[in-house]
């Protein structure tokens, strides 16, 4: 049974940071191109970043550029996103994505993430 459990999020103030973690299982992790999204209320989902299987690559919205950084530990299963600088309208539910090919493509339940003073 394939499982992405996303945990870390929470409240934060303006300018604070947040680990997020997506833990991975059923499963080939090591296989499988790793992002992040997110979707905010009343709005479309939207690519945060990105990892290839490898590591080899990575990729970001232009608006996270600089102040989030997606990581994975193939030997944990687990995909991290560090955002730093967080903005009101980084408040948004995080989703992890996993996808190999066109026909695998999983996604897990989401976190949510409330930056606010």
């Amino acid at each position: 049974q394939v499982q992405l459990v996303e945990s870390g999020g929470g409240l934060v103030q303006p300018g604070g940071s947040l680990r997020l973690s997506c833990a991975a299982s059923g499963f080939t992790f090591s296989s499988y191109a790793m992002s992040w999204y997110r979707q905010a209320p009343g709005k479309e989902r939207e690519l945060v970043a990105g990892i290839t299987s490898t590591c080899s690559s990575k990729n970001y919205a232009d608006s996270m550029k600089g102040r989030f950084t997606i990581s994975r530990d193939n030997a944990k299963n687990t995909v991290y996103l560090q955002m730093n600088s967080l903005k009101p309208e980084d408040t948004a539910v995080y989703y992890c994505n996993a996808k190999q090919g066109w026909r695998y493509d999983y996604w897990g339940q989401g976190t949510q993430v409330t930056v606010s003073s």
